[in-house]
């Protein structure tokens, strides 16, 4: 048998098959000796290295005699001439070719009429099926072509389930925490009463390690694994009952396991009937663990933690990984990327860093472009160009944004080496609340982190998130989160009042749902290993109990004088034409950085329209056009001798 255990078996199988073949001819009348058929029947099977192909399909699907007998003859008719020619002599009166259960019933040993019933193993699991127009007794019974092949030697996965499964991949790397789990599933099941294999849920937010789990758990009991989609599972009764008939026969023909994949949705109602149909074992990866009619065993299945992610990525880089600790490190600490993906990448990038002159950098921003795809389908990617130097903010806010850096890049050594995060991931998140006016500068002081940790920046387009239908903004964030977390991204949550506002008194179901997505929102800002960074004009607007679990409050205050002229000093840049600028005048102008930005870049273009330099005159009309803006006209304290 190809897929078994090669070449001999499959000529000694055929072996048998012919003396099996002898034995029925003389059965139908053929001239022979039964002494000389059944030695060279038995001289047939002490030849097999192991059992032969009608012998596992009898025990796998408990054939009694009579129905073993019938299947051979059934099988013999497409394989041996002879024995056909005497089955059509036979049948000649009826003019029926091939078998008919009334030459079996009449020609066969032990015959049982239950033997054709739908409930018994010949049609129960499609071995044979029978054309009963002329009545059972009289219509042919055909041997299936997938059984056919797999008499003679030939297995292989049948026609009709093969555009829906895939064989699975077996993973060559997996985090020590998997194995274990892997392993503690194998002890389960083999631990199951005889008969009642059990359902395997396997959720959680690595994918790829879930499916690794299954292939791991499958190849320790001597099994393959093929996976399915959720999607691809029919929704009519009959389809779902005949897909997990011809499924359970693939199962017991190949010995293998199937995966259904729910991705992240929850398993819908026909592929847990689908699921319940099916006796042999079975994963059920993704979405949330449900109820089933049958016996089922839960596990969890997470990204590594940074730790194990370390290990990963050393035993993925091979000889590169020495030169590279600080910034695996780093990787480790930021990024949660499964063991499939580290082990991918590090192959693909090893050579590639070796050969470099700056590995750290490269492997680094490899890490940050992996991440990209799903978010940028999420959020608005931000490249951040501002540096330390472009913030002008009073020292006790510049301190608290450094402690926020310290933070991130100090977590896993906080957190893991040192056991804060022993007691659960509650309140491991990094997040911060940045209040103050639009202009004050809260976007750019995100920038200017991004740019010091080296980190994606991603704004969150809040009608994006939020649905005006019942349950969509919490998956819609759910989403949101999860690739956030492989990516090692800082999410700005722009405006934020709109979607962490206070919850509301509960009216009316849209108030329940509402609430329920707050509460959620935060649970995944308390358990998100990454910076998630909110921006509100007004910290009152906010829901307190967000507020307590936020780790950072940075209020950004409205700039005064001297903060006000320490940004129009830097609001122009060192080729800009300048005349005449008094910085001084000008930051008796009451507006926020934001506005100053804006009148320095409008005067410029106002000067160069006219080929000068920047003066005070274009500032004065710059300025008078962002006031129009605010409906606040200017006062002649704050303009008196610009011009």
């Amino acid at each position: 048998m190809t897929s078994l255990e090669g070449l001999s078996w499959t000529d000694a199988n055929q072996r048998v098959m012919v003396a099996e073949f002898s034995r029925l001819k003389l059965r139908l009348g053929a001239e022979g000796d039964d002494a000389a058929a059944d030695a060279s029947l038995q001289q047939a099977y002490s030849d097999l290295p192991s059992v032969a192909a009608i012998d596992r399909i009898t025990d796998a699907f408990g054939l009694s005699p009579f129905e073993r007998d019938v299947l051979l003859l059934s099988a013999g008719v497409e394989m041996d001439a002879t024995l056909a020619a005497l089955c059509a002599s036979a049948a000649a009166e009826t003019r029926t070719q091939g078998v008919t259960f009334g030459l079996a019933l009449a020609a066969l040993d032990q015959p049982h009429w239950s033997a054709l019933a739908p409930v018994r193993p010949l049609r129960r699991w499609r071995l044979v099926e029978v054309d009963d127009g002329a009545g059972i007794a009289r219509g042919r019974v055909r041997i299936d072509e997938r059984v056919l092949h797999y008499l003679a030697g030939v297995n292989y996965l049948d026609v009709r389930v093969s555009d829906l499964v895939r064989e699975a991949r077996v993973s060559s790397e997996m985090a020590t925490s998997h194995q274990a789990i892997a392993a503690s599933i194998r002890a389960a099941i083999m631990n199951a009463v005889e008969g009642d294999t059990p359902a395997v849920w396997v959720t959680g937010n690595d994918a790829h390690a879930q499916a690794d789990v299954a292939s791991r758990v499958a190849v320790g009991l001597g099994q393959g694994l093929y996976s399915m989609q959720m999607s691809d599972v029919p929704t009519g009764h009959a389809e779902i009952e005949a897909l997990a008939t011809l499924w359970e026969r693939e199962a017991s023909l190949l010995g293998c396991a199937l995966l259904v994949n729910a991705g992240t949705e929850p398993l819908s109602a026909s592929a847990a009937r689908f699921v319940e149909h099916l006796r042999s074992l079975v994963f059920v990866t993704g979405g949330q663990a449900q109820a089933l009619d049958r016996v089922s065993l839960r596990y969890v299945v997470d990204k590594p933690e940074a730790p194990e992610q370390r290990e990963l990525w050393q035993r993925a880089l091979g000889d590169a990984a020495p030169a590279l600790e600080v910034a695996i490190a780093g990787i480790a600490s930021q990024f949660r990327l499964s063991a499939r993906t580290i082990q991918a990448e590090g192959a693909r990038i090893g050579p590639v860093i070796t050969a470099s002159e700056d590995g750290e950098r490269l492997l680094w921003s490899e890490c940050r472009v992996m991440g990209r795809a799903k978010l940028d389908e999420l959020a608005q990617r931000i490249e951040s160009g501002a540096r330390w130097d472009d913030l002008v903010l009073p020292e006790p806010q510049k301190d608290m944004l450094r402690q926020i850096v310290s933070h991130v890049r100090n977590r896993i050594k906080v957190h893991d080496e040192w056991g804060f995060a022993d007691t659960g991931a509650r309140g491991m998140g990094i997040s911060a609340l940045f209040a103050g006016e639009s202009g004050t500068g809260k976007t750019m002081a995100a920038e200017v982190l991004a740019r010091e940790l080296q980190l994606d920046l991603y704004r969150i387009d809040l009608s994006a998130v939020v649905s005006k239908y019942i349950g969509e903004t919490e998956k819609n964030l759910r989403r949101l989160f999860d690739a956030a977390e492989e990516s090692g991204a800082i999410l700005l949550f722009d405006e934020a009042d709109a979607l962490f506002g206070k919850r509301s008194e509960v009216k009316d179901s849209h108030d329940r749902y509402a609430n329920i997505e707050v509460s959620y929102l935060l649970q995944r800002m308390e358990s998100y290993r990454g910076l998630a960074i909110l921006t509100s004009n007004l910290k009152t607007s906010l829901d307190t109990a967000f507020q307590r679990r936020l780790r950072f409050v940075v209020q950004f205050p409205f700039p005064d004088h001297a903060l006000r002229e320490a940004i129009w000093k830097g609001a122009f840049p060192a080729r800009a034409q300048l005349g005449s600028v008094d910085t001084g005048k000008l930051a008796r102008l009451n507006v926020t950085g934001g506005s100053i930005r804006n009148i320095a870049i409008n005067a410029a273009f106002r000067a160069a329209d006219v080929s000068e330099a920047v003066g005070m005159s274009h500032l004065l009309r710059a300025a008078y056009q962002e006031a129009s803006k605010r409906d606040r006209p200017l006062s002649d304290a704050e303009t008196r001798g610009w011009v």
